[in-house]
């Protein structure tokens, strides 16, 4: 039992703490620059997959028209995976050859049954003119100069796709988010890791909200893909180009409103990291995998926590009565359940009594009303 405690809490400490500070050492002995290149702009097509955004997406192309990049080399596609509300009236004072004005940016509307994001990204590079392409969601808002710089980096043959940086209302001081505070110190952390990891060599992924790919290095995603935005980046890697991190080109987004909701988000990606294993086993192989050490330290590493911290508690539990270091430390694990819990608890109610607290008002309102 012994051996499972201090195994399982090395492996706990090397993914949080050990990890980073070897990225550290490592950066500083061995960082491997690109090259940038700001005058190249290049004709780009922005690909944005919707499934019932119609209330988003005229502000989001308006978003995306409003760039700071020319206009003619621009193209945007907006890919409708099955989307049941207006989502073509919406799109649609944007599309067409007679309502482009001179110089505009080309929009284009691809309507496709209810097939997942993986099939509409693939029907939306499928359908891209351009050689660049820019993945965005509807939600998101860009910087004015994102795609600009997105592509600067794209300039330098050795690398393959590009990710912006996803900046949260939380990390500003901005949220509403019950959880703003826990996930906005998370997030930080999370691109601090991606940025040492992109000048050691290549990231592990991208932000799906902001990233670039050159089309040579796209591959079809396979329908179901919970986690396009590491699939695609790492078969990038795969191939042996570089997928590297630009914190200037910037994307903005709120964050999760509860625990619930970053719970959701939390278990799909977990979920998503599994699966990718099992589209790419060849992440596992050493000589094919050349960031193969980032990859289980950062990755698989985030897959083991979860279990490790099972068998810690197990172990420490078990060995509570033989020593003192045992006992405090299954306390301590107890007591910080408990609170996660409690604290769980409180959302809970507070969020069943705000619901309640509405439907009565709006049953006083139709009363009224009556």
């Amino acid at each position: 039992m012994a051996t499972i405690f201090w195994v399982s809490l090395g492996l706990v400490l090397y993914v949080y703490a050990g990890y980073p500070l070897v990225l550290v050492v490592w950066a500083r002995m061995r960082r491997r620059e690109h090259r940038a290149d700001g005058g190249v702009m290049p004709p780009v097509s922005i690909v944005l997959a919707a499934r019932n955004e119609a209330a988003r997406l005229p502000g989001r192309i308006e978003d995306l028209l409003a760039l700071d990049y020319p206009a003619d080399r621009l193209e945007i596609i907006v890919v409708s995976d099955g989307s049941t509300d207006r989502t073509r009236e919406a799109v649609a004072p944007y599309v067409g050859e007679a309502r482009r004005p001179r110089g505009a940016a080309r929009v284009k509307l691809i309507e496709l049954g209810s097939r997942g994001k993986a099939v509409a990204l693939n029907a939306g590079v499928m359908a891209a003119r351009h050689d660049v392409l820019v993945f965005a969601d509807a939600r998101q808002r860009f910087a004015r100069d994102a795609v600009r710089r997105l592509v600067a980096s794209l300039a330098d043959p050795t690398v393959g796709a590009v990710s912006g940086e996803l900046v949260l209302d939380c990390e500003v001081g901005a949220s509403a988010s019950s959880v703003g505070e826990s996930v906005g110190a998370y997030w930080r952390y999370e691109k601090w890791l991606r940025a040492k990891e992109s000048a050691i060599d290549s990231m592990l992924g991208a932000t799906g909200a902001i990233y670039a790919m050159r089309r040579s290095c796209w591959r079809p995603l396979p329908e179901g893909t919970i986690l396009d935005d590491v699939l695609a980046p790492m078969r990038v890697v795969l191939e042996g180009r570089r997928v590297v991190f630009d914190e200037t080109a910037r994307a903005f987004d709120v964050t999760s409103p509860d625990a619930a909701a970053e719970s959701r988000r939390k278990t799909r990606t977990l979920a998503g990291n599994y699966q990718v294993l099992a589209l790419e086993p060849r992440l596992l192989v050493p000589g094919l995998n050349r960031v193969w050490v980032q990859y289980l330290s950062h990755k698989i590493g985030r897959l083991l926590v979860p279990w490790a911290l099972f068998t810690l508690f197990v172990a420490s539990a078990a060995l509570a009565r033989t020593s003192p270091l045992y006992l405090t430390v299954t306390a301590a694990q107890a007591l910080f359940y408990g609170l996660a819990l409690y604290g769980a608890h409180l959302e809970h109610r507070t969020a069943r009594r705000a619901a309640e607290h509405l439907v009565r008002r709006e049953t006083g309102r139709s009363a009224v009303n009556a």
